[in-house]
């Protein structure tokens, strides 16, 4: 893979000059058009110790408008990286759409280093592969223009260019420990990387492999490969894009929902009673988070008037209100609109001891947007295999997904509707807009169906509860969370 990249390419100075003044009107150009559109660069640069990531990430931004890029680094950790998912650091960062960001190592340098070094197997290796894979699919589709750099040197012109950086006394605090450390192992560390840039190079998302012995000719390539990056992802956003159509499924005769026994109840006397056994073992559990270095999220969705808002305030009552958060999910906003589908949830993620309680969820995607035709077909149907990987992600990082449906029956729904019609404290919580969708009971519950059943997985189980009666709900939510605590931390 890296044999091209070793030809020993050189630009002259007067070629450079030439190629770079073009070049430099031409990225301006292509930045300027792409701030008028719903379309994010996102340029990756990788490459061995030496290969010069820092100064083609200086180059780009001499280049290009500043005021529309950033530079990250990733190589700084801290207690809020480290009690978060791996891949928070790096959704946190994704520019808005129209601007662009530089990324110096970031999914790829962890698994690289750790492979290379043995600290983790193939099988850690390949699966950290196919995740950046899996990222960066997701990163095209929502209209990102993705440029993967890896700039390259052959072992000798690496030890070359160390010693070169080393002996100038301007350059050699670039040069660390590590750097010889890695230099020493380049032959392990050159068949670690072909395998990853083999692994996770694809259609959409391929590597650009540059010689960058040479400056002028290594900035020249990463510069043209970024044009090009840029072109590509206008051209997409001038086609014409397929006008977002509702789509109202018909709800199966037989279902998970259908099944649920809607007689279950309570007494006012076993509801006290199991309400504050209950509340007792989340508030004694939860108080283990920080201890276990886990933390906890409940998600809650179901129809409307199911009686949400009344089990997140009894589970929130039982729980340390200073590590614990409820956010409530509307429509979004248009700076989340400039970002990815779950980006607006990424960034509110729980730190390892603390506990968030979603009020809607990343499930409107599969709902509400289905439904209402606020989404494509296309964004949809792929949000099913997105978020199972991003709630098996919440999972391997420690985070104890609970997930709730509470269903009611369609005369129950009409039934609590009129009350709040009627009850002059409760008037705010009823809308045209709750009308309306109920309008469209059985396209929200065919579509409640096929969610339940594509994401319901081991380490993210959805639990369905009878809210008929709200005293039964509220008990069976509190107990699910406690056992699910239980098995978790032992």
């Amino acid at each position: 893979m890296f044999e091209s990249a070793e030809l020993g390419r050189t630009v002259d100075k007067k070629t450079y000059a030439a190629r770079e003044a073009r070049l430099r009107v031409d990225l301006l150009k292509a930045q300027h058009e792409l701030a008028a559109t719903k379309v994010r660069l996102l340029v990756l640069v990788g490459g061995v110790e030496g290969g010069g990531k820092t100064e083609v990430a200086r180059r780009l931004v001499d280049w290009l408008d500043a005021r529309g890029l950033n530079v990250e680094a990733y190589g700084d950790r801290s207690d809020e990286i480290d009690e978060r998912p791996e891949y928070w650091r790096y959704w946190t960062t994704l520019p808005a759409a129209g601007r662009g960001a530089i990324l110096l190592g970031a999914w790829y340098t962890k698994p690289i280093v750790r492979r290379a070094l043995k600290e983790d197997g193939e099988g850690r290796f390949e699966r950290a592969l196919d995740r950046a894979a899996a990222f960066e699919a997701m990163l095209t589709r929502e209209d990102t223009a993705l440029v993967k750099l890896w700039l390259h040197l052959s072992k000798k012109d690496q030890r070359r260019r160390l010693r070169e950086l080393e002996e100038d006394p301007a350059t050699a605090w670039r040069v660390s420990k590590r750097d010889w450390d890695f230099a020493r192992k380049y032959d392990r560390f050159r068949g670690v990387c072909e395998r990853a840039l083999a692994r996770s190079g694809t259609v959409d998302a391929p590597w650009t492999v540059i010689d960058a012995m040479d400056r002028r000719w290594r900035n020249l390539a990463a510069g043209e490969a970024v044009l090009a990056a840029l072109k590509a992802g206008l051209a997409r956003a001038r086609a014409s894009a397929a006008a977002n159509v509702p789509d109202r499924p018909k709800p199966p005769k037989v279902s998970v929902l259908t099944r649920l026994d809607m007689a279950k109840a309570l007494d006012e006397h076993d509801y006290a009673r199991k309400l504050d056994k209950q509340q007792a073992r989340v508030a004694e559990l939860t108080r283990r988070l920080r201890k276990d270095r886990r933390a906890l999220i409940c998600a809650f969705e179901g129809v409307d008037a199911a009686g949400k808002g009344g089990a997140i305030r009894r589970l929130l009552s039982a729980i340390d209100a200073r590590n614990a958060r409820v956010m409530a999910v509307a429509a979004p906003t248009d700076e989340e609109r400039a970002h990815p589908y779950l980006w607006r949830f990424w960034r509110h993620l729980p730190r390892l001891g603390r506990t968030t309680i979603y009020d809607r969820t990343w499930y409107g995607r599969v709902l509400v947007e289905r439904v209402e035709g606020f989404c494509s077909q296309a964004d949809w149907k792929r949000a099913y295999g997105e978020i199972s990987a991003f709630e098996e992600e919440l999972s391997e990082s420690g985070i104890v997904v609970c997930k709730f449906w509470l269903q009611i029956s369609s005369e129950e729904q009409l039934k609590r509707f009129q009350d709040r019609v009627k009850t002059p404290f409760k008037q705010y919580k009823i809308t045209d807009e709750d009308w309306r969708n109920r309008g469209k009971w059985d396209a929200y519950q065919a579509a409640a169906v096929e969610m339940i059943e594509k994401t319901s997985t081991p380490d993210a189980p959805w639990t369905l509860v009878e809210a008929q009666d709200k005293k039964w709900a509220r008990v069976k939510v509190l107990k699910t969370v406690a056992d699910r605590l239980e098995e978790e931390l032992g």
